[in-house]
């Protein structure tokens, strides 16, 4: 039995609470589960910051209780970041400030400054505020809402990934968005914007089409729709479209081509205008070879194409969200959805409006960000992701290590010039050669540095 089996188990067996909340009428988005990291992208050598829901946390790992743990980032102390601590020698989570330190469960074990003969951390108000964390399918959940409800709840999981585990290959990325969850949601739910948004990434244009959707269920806990005709003209087959409250969606395609394929997104809401996303896209081929070849392919190799793929709309889908506030009308007055293509869409807005579901509700959006802000990859990715920082650095240095080859390399042309007589012409042709070869790498290489901090403003779809 997996982590993630065990803890729903066990929720049913105590009377598990509906994410949500128990209000029939009122989605509270507190109560409910997020994923903040993936545990690969996690460094357990130091802490480190996520906000959720407009609160901050730090995330480390505790290796007394050989597990991560999610505090408040403040300390009780003075509200000093925890996430600009260290977890010490110890196994505590330690404040920068004043070097409070913090066990596990948030109990404060020691206060450096305090008497011997006192006992002052042993009161409720020296410790952190811990909230429940667990790790299913590879990431890292946090329950934001009533620490007690957290056990009663189940964690939004890729339920045929669960229900059928063998077989499947998954390809995984993250990225900080400048819109909202919500924005991001109701993007990918909407399958008829792929063909143009991105044409010559993931889509083409040619592949437009009328679409019928059709809503099989909806509630407070999301809804199920189902594309009879599905993608390319119906060329791929049924695709059926999976919303779990709040955060979780994903599309389930099965084709005699390419076998079963899922695109999941989860969205978790930062703060207004701003939310993580993760991107898991699980196949289960009909041949060996794509999952292979997916196999073979570094990961961060990977991200950078993702990221490709996820600045088609960025600028617009961050204008858009802007359009819609000022408008001030409900979502089907301020847009014009008159096409069966845009059922998901209302279903969506729907939710949102009946369940009063909107996690920053009256907030305005910040001003509009500027066009290099918007296209910036590695504050939003690169830094956070445990694969593409270190082949960062790699890159990096092989570009300094090919500088001094060519430094050497040129110094060297002299000597053999004056001994070209006794110089073998060979070694004289590889000095000359060889800096021309590593300039050249290190231009290639300096190209595709830049690809881990920002994204091209002229997408794919709008080149000559």
């Amino acid at each position: 039995m997996t982590v993630t089996q065990a803890m729903t188990a066990s929720a049913q067996e105590r009377n598990p609470l509906p994410t949500g909340g128990p209000d029939p009428e009122r989605f509270d988005v507190a109560e409910a589960w997020y994923p903040v990291a993936y545990v690969e992208d996690l460094e357990q050598a130091r802490p480190t910051r996520f906000t959720l829901l407009e609160r901050d946390l730090v995330i480390w790992w505790d290796p007394q209780g050989n597990a991560w743990r999610v505090f408040e980032d403040k300390c009780p102390h003075r509200l000093a970041p925890l996430s600009e601590g260290r977890v010490n020698e110890a196994g505590l989570l330690e404040c920068p400030y004043h070097g409070w330190a913090f066990s596990g469960e948030g109990t404060c074990e020691h206060i450096p400054q305090q008497p011997v003969e006192t006992q002052t951390h042993l009161s409720s108000r020296a410790c952190a505020k811990s909230l429940p964390a667990a790790v299913a399918q590879g990431l890292l959940f946090v329950y934001p809402g009533t620490a007690k409800n957290a056990p009663q709840v189940e964690i939004p999981i890729i339920d045929p990934v669960e229900d059928e585990p063998d077989g499947w290959v998954m390809l995984n990325t993250f990225r900080d968005l400048p819109y909202d969850a919500l924005t991001l949601l109701e993007n990918v739910l909407d399958a008829s914007h792929i063909p143009y948004t991105h044409h010559e990434t993931v889509g083409k244009r040619d592949n437009a089409a009328p679409m019928e959707m059709e809503v099989l269920e909806s509630g407070k806990q999301g809804f199920r729709g189902i594309w009879p005709e599905g993608p390319r003209k119906g060329k791929l087959g049924t695709q059926r479209t999976t919303f779990i409250a709040p955060g979780l969606m994903y599309h389930d395609l099965t084709s005699k081509q390419f076998g079963r394929t899922l695109t999941v997104v989860y969205a978790t809401p930062i703060r207004k205008g701003e939310c993580r996303l993760f991107a898991r896209f699980p196949f289960k081929f009909s041949s060996k070879l794509p999952g292979l070849l997916i196999g073979l392919t570094p990961r961060w190799w990977s991200h950078i194409g993702n990221n490709k793929v996820l600045e088609d709309d960025q600028i617009f889908l961050h204008i858009q969200e802007r359009e819609l506030e000022k408008a001030g009308q409900a979502y089907a007055q301020a847009c014009y959805l008159p096409t069966q293509a845009d059922r998901y869409v209302l279903a969506f807005r729907n939710w949102i409006r009946d369940f009063k579901a909107d996690p920053f509700p009256g907030q305005s959006l910040a001003p509009q960000w500027s066009q290099e802000d918007l296209l910036d990859r590695y504050h939003s990715h690169t830094q956070h992701c445990g694969s593409c920082r270190v082949a960062l650095a790699r890159i990096q240095r092989i570009r300094q290590g090919l500088l001094v080859a060519c430094a050497v390399s040129w110094s060297l042309v002299p000597v053999a010039i004056a001994l070209a007589d006794g110089f073998p012409q060979i070694l004289a042709g590889g000095l000359t050669g060889l800096p021309l070869i590593a300039g050249a790498l290190w231009l290639w290489l300096g190209h595709l540095e830049q690809k881990f901090y920002r994204g091209q403003p002229v997408p794919p779809r709008n080149q000559p």
